[in-house]
């Protein structure tokens, strides 16, 4: 659970030793505005994505089932700086499907948090593994670092690209290569 009262003090303090004036006229709400919206970027600390994979429906097809792009805003564990970008799932299914909602919540459960694109990549392939048994998972993450970008190296439009396989799609070449056909 968020303690805003904890990051209100926090970020005064932070202003302060930036050499700012926390109670200047512009800044003298900040602390409040950040606990605000820290509620909102780290709303998946503590959150289960059992809770949005648990409702299966029967399917005979057996087929890849695929969502692209599903757009996220994560934040950098290390500079606690965003990151950003798009992820791509495709599973095929054993005999059971979820909704295709709830793949998109199963990314927001890890990407609001702080994280790092590599782990928040295979989280979300576990997870998809554990709980619908599938015969195979592919995750495919694009993001830009704006640890890169606006600060360090500044390499503004660099990607990250992440993928993490399991099951049939480890496993078949061709598979993988129809994923990713179908996601250019």
């Amino acid at each position: 659970m968020i303690d805003r009262e904890k990051i209100q003090q926090a970020v005064a303090l932070f202003l302060e030793g930036i050499g700012e004036d926390p109670n200047r006229e512009g800044l003298l709400d900040t602390p409040k505005r950040i606990s605000a919206m820290c509620e909102e970027l780290f709303s998946g600390i503590g959150q289960d994505a059992s809770e949005h994979l648990s409702r299966t429906f029967l399917a005979t097809n057996n087929e890849m089932v695929l969502e692209k792009e599903i757009s996220f805003y994560s934040v950098c564990e290390h500079h606690f700086l965003p990151f950003y970008g798009v992820v791509h799932i495709a599973y095929v299914p054993d005999g059971k499907v979820v909704g295709l909602s709830k793949l998109a919540r199963t990314v927001e459960v890890y990407a609001r948090r702080a994280q790092i694109q590599e782990q928040m990549t295979a989280q979300i392939a576990d997870d998809i593994m554990k709980h619908l048994k599938p015969k195979g998972v592919m995750v495919y993450v694009e993001a830009e670092h704006m640890c890169m970008t606006m600060r360090g190296i500044k390499k503004p439009g660099t990607k990250t690209n992440t993928i993490v396989t399991r099951g049939v799609f480890a496993q078949d070449e061709s598979l993988r290569n129809q994923f990713f056909a179908l996601i250019k």
